[in-house]
């Protein structure tokens, strides 16, 4: 079985005071994390010196569209309704699947190249996100996107069709119906008896903007969360990406039902739909996860990135300087999106018997010296420029700042090419 000894370096882990540092080697055989210090060492042992490096946890964005990701800069600087309806849905329409799979392949290399080593997608071409994130070597939780009256159509027939091609270690499905407004309630109502039947999470997107409620309201008598509620949809296994407008009442709901939230600051702040209210529903307990949400509407996959924008944005419009210190935000890009999948102590964690989800930074790059606090370095200063050297499942796919999976000058030739034929 391959085994890796990675020697001299410095691991972030998990304490019952919060995140530190220390010296450790530590040892993966197979997929798997040992932090024994009595490893035998064999002529097929791979060692490597990580000297001056620090050792995270692999970052896990828990709300992308991937095949968006060659949309970045498209569509700026607009209203929400304008955005998506006037702009980017007109332009899906016109999408190719080679333009999903190479935008995908971009998708892999940014985050893979700024620490990212699982993702959850909400995907609309057959096959394409699971073709890349399967070439690319990174652990993804993957949903064909569906709207409409009625689940069972070809939208749906096609998730099952991926399901069975795709499904691995690194690669899991989720049913991934759009939100309340493109989805009639028979739909919904379906998504939860097929995920209860087939153990599935399922993922939506909630009270994302101010008239997302005025219609919900209007169309239902009742604000999003309560509607999902109502119907039984929301269980320990639903993500709800967005929350921007959820009232006290409504985070009662979702920590009641142990639904988890995924905030995407950077989307929110660009597309107006305003701030969502993170101290209050940590404060009640709920599971918040950080998402990056799509390129086109963030317009990075960047989680340190995220992971700074959302410390400051809630200081900032608390009042607070306390709020969101680095633990928490550490939390919400690991320990927390692993306990919303249902993976909490085999993900998000360096400890023994964990998946070796494994990132390093350079200690020396500028951004992270001199060494004052290191764990608040990784919310407040790094900005992902410093990640080197990734791991996934055991195996690397970046090594001192190389691709090793994916033909970075062909994905960019290929995405400027369709970028030029489908968007410019």
């Amino acid at each position: 079985m391959q085994k890796t000894v990675i020697k001299n370096g410095l691991i972030l882990k998990k304490t019952n005071d919060g995140y530190k540092t220390e010296k450790a080697d530590i040892t993966v055989v197979g997929n798997t994390i040992s932090l024994e210090t009595d490893t035998l060492i064999d002529n097929d042992t791979q060692i490597v010196d990580a000297k001056d490096k620090l050792i995270i946890p692999g970052l896990i964005n828990l709300h992308t569209h991937f095949y968006m990701t060659a949309m970045r800069n498209f569509a700026d600087d607009l209203a929400f309704d304008d955005w998506l309806f006037g702009k980017i849905m007109p332009a899906e329409d016109k999408l190719s699947d080679e333009f999903a799979y190479y935008s995908c392949l971009l998708g892999a290399m940014e985050m893979i190249s700024t620490g990212t080593t699982c993702f959850m997608d909400m995907h609309m071409f057959k096959g394409q996100s699971c073709k890349a994130t399967e070439e690319s070597g990174m652990r993804a939780f993957i949903g064909r996107c569906v709207v409409g009256d009625d689940l069972y159509g070809e939208r749906f027939k096609e998730a099952l069709e991926e399901m069975e091609e795709y499904e691995s270690n690194r690669i899991k499905f989720v049913l991934s119906p759009h939100a309340i407004y493109s989805c009639s309630t028979k739909l919904l109502q379906q998504v939860r008896d097929e995920a209860i039947s087939r153990n599935m999470l399922k993922q939506i997107h909630a009270s994302e903007s101010a008239n997302e409620i005025k219609k919900s309201i209007k169309v239902f008598g009742k604000r999003p969360i309560e509607y999902l509620a109502d119907m039984g949809f929301l269980d320990d296994k639903t993500l709800l990406a967005h929350c921007v407008r959820v009232n006290d009442g409504e985070m009662d709901i979702i920590k009641a039902k142990g639904s988890s939230v995924v905030t995407n600051p950077a989307s929110n702040m660009k597309l107006g739909n305003g701030f969502a209210p993170v101290p209050e529903m940590l404060s009640k307990g709920i599971n918040v996860c950080l998402g990056t949400d799509s390129a086109a509407s963030n317009n990075t996959l960047n989680m340190f990135r995220e992971m700074g924008i959302f410390s400051l944005i809630h200081k900032g419009t608390h009042e607070d300087s306390t709020l969101l210190p680095s633990d928490t935000v550490i939390d919400t890009a690991t320990i927390n999106p692993a306990r919303a999948v249902g993976m909490e102590g085999k993900l998000g964690e360096i400890r023994d018997g964990a998946i070796a989800d494994l990132v390093l930074l350079d200690l020396n790059k500028i951004s992270l010296f001199p060494h004052n606090n290191i764990v608040s370095s990784l919310s407040n200063s790094a900005n992902g420029s410093e990640v080197c050297s990734v791991m996934v499942d055991g195996k690397w796919v970046m090594r001192n700042n190389e691709f090793l999976t994916i033909d970075k000058e062909k994905v960019l030739y290929e995405v400027d090419r369709l970028a030029n034929k489908f968007l410019r």
